[in-house]
């Protein structure tokens, strides 16, 4: 599943199924994964499920032979934003649970969306988008101080298409985003093509893709990018949609991937699909990201 060697592994997200090794594991064999992200639980509800210690321990242990870097997707509902306090306590609880998972199967990192500071219905803008941001701050410092080892999983924010009232979009957001955290170093960024596409970033032009990570690198530092979201748009360029498209027929095109295979900052990067028929065996993405990879 796993070659050391690459510059960057290429994988999408499967489906845990049968188990983490039954059912996740095996899948990403059957793509020819040489990473994959997953799911602990359900996606779209906030039960925390917890794992088994034995297929934990046989997970881990076969991923650390074979070299395999895997990832944990935070579930959908996850909002440090929000002004509801339900929401805001179970999304507190949900990111602290899938770090706790990701260090009991030896995952890299847990992507959590940014999330957004909806509408509180009262005060202007401003004031709700600082107030979401103190919110962000309180709830994931302490969960950041909690896996500061170097040994610890990432805890990799994800800035979102910009639909709603996006507390982190375009790249640009990651600058006060990260400086609520005080440029933890255990915040790294996942990059979703789609995402910043869809809120602006000119990943259509010639040398765009390329500027978008340099910006990311201007703004977090270097180490800070630790996984792409490899995903075309369904959409134009900042039309703040989050519709994948497979690569190369999309908005975005694979000129765009070429250059971010190729960034010096992207080296060691992992690469992960989400895009349409990505779990597929006969997906065409995997293979083209691999060609042109190089």
């Amino acid at each position: 599943m796993s070659d050391r060697t690459v510059r960057n592994p290429i994988g999408t997200h499967v489906l845990v199924g049968k188990g983490l090794v039954a059912g996740a594991v095996a899948q990403a064999d059957l793509l020819g994964c040489e990473t994959f992200q997953i799911f602990t639980g359900n996606p779209r509800g906030w039960a925390l499920t917890d794992g088994r210690p034995a297929e934990d321990a046989h997970f881990r242990t076969l991923m650390a032979e074979r070299g395999t870097r895997t990832f944990i997707h935070a579930p959908y509902l996850v909002n440090l934003g929000s002004p509801t306090p339900a929401t805001y306590e179970r999304s507190a609880a949900s990111v602290a649970h899938n770090l706790r998972r990701a260090a009991e199967i030896g995952a890299e990192g847990v992507v959590v969306h940014t999330g957004s500071y909806v509408d509180a219905g009262d005060g202007d803008a401003v004031g709700r988008y600082d107030a979401a941001m103190k919110r962000v701050r309180e709830a994931l410092l302490p969960l950041l101080d909690a896996v500061a080892d170097d040994d610890a999983p990432w805890l990799l924010l994800e800035p979102t298409a910009g639909q709603g009232r996006s507390l982190c979009a375009g790249v640009d957001d990651l600058e006060p985003y990260l400086a609520a955290l005080d440029l933890h170093p255990k915040a790294g960024i996942c990059l979703d093509t789609c995402h910043v596409f869809a809120a602006g970033a000119p990943l259509d032009e010639p040398g765009g893709a390329t500027a978008t990570v340099d910006r990311v690198v201007e703004i977090g530092g270097p180490g800070r990018l630790r996984l792409v979201h490899a995903n075309d748009s369904m959409d134009v360029r900042g039309a703040f949609k989050d519709r994948h498209q497979r690569i190369g027929e999309g908005h975005i095109g694979e000129a765009a991937f070429v250059e971010l295979l190729a960034h010096p900052a992207t080296d060691g990067v992992p690469f992960i699909l989400e895009t349409p028929d990505s779990r597929t065996a006969d997906n065409r993405d995997i293979p083209l990201l691999k060609r042109l990879r190089g």
